[in-house]
């Protein structure tokens, strides 16, 4: 079976094909559309669609920022805010016509890691996430750790400075004000004057 794997990010939408033994078949990235939640369904359908044409047996797995709440399957304490309080997997699995799995970036990349990468063998694995948000993923023998709201491990909103820069999220002085990718280049033109994205600083 072929497997698809899609990384909703803040600032890309990624999907990547594999086949039955992980091998990369093809890879594609477009810019995620910003503050439109209906096109971002639409672009991670279009995105799917190219990827599998001609195949026929395949799974899909879906990373996104925020997590699924467990009592109500809504997205949560994403930093891509339209998605909050928006029932993603279901509504992706309506477009796509078939299940998915999904689960938050951070954990994803410390599963992978964990399993298959640089962090293979360890009983106790963190993943941390630093790009257009901030998040954490913990994997323990080779298990997510979820936490009771699904959260454990996500860092970008403990308080870094009291009343320091204003977030999203409603509080001040949260991580991912000072360490995400818009936040250093935001700090980087205060202090040269200079507009540039984080591989050119």
């Amino acid at each position: 079976m072929y497997k698809l794997g899609v990384d909703l990010g803040g600032t890309k939408i990624e999907a990547i094909l594999l086949d039955e033994n992980l091998n990369t078949i093809q890879r594609k990235r477009v810019p995620t559309p910003q503050n439109d939640y209906s096109q971002i369904l639409n672009t991670i359908n279009s995105l799917s669609a190219d990827l599998l044409e001609n195949v026929k047996d395949y799974s899909i797995g879906i990373c996104t920022p925020g997590a699924i709440s467990k009592k109500t399957g809504l997205i949560k304490n994403s930093n891509t805010q339209c998605l909050i309080e928006k029932p993603l997997k279901e509504d992706l699995e309506k477009k796509l016509g078939q299940k998915i799995s999904m689960e938050n970036d951070a954990n994803c990349f410390a599963i992978a890691e964990s399993t298959l990468g640089v962090a293979k063998g360890f009983d106790v694995v963190f993943g941390v996430i630093m790009g257009t948000g901030v998040g954490g993923g913990i994997v323990i023998n080779g298990k997510i750790h979820q936490g009771r709201t699904n959260i454990a491990g996500e860092w970008g909103h403990h308080t870094l400075h009291q009343n320091g820069n204003n977030c999203y999220c409603g509080k001040q002085g949260c991580v991912e004000t000072y360490i995400s990718g818009p936040a250093l280049e935001k700090r980087w033109k205060e202090l040269t004057g200079k507009s540039q994205n984080m591989p050119e600083i």
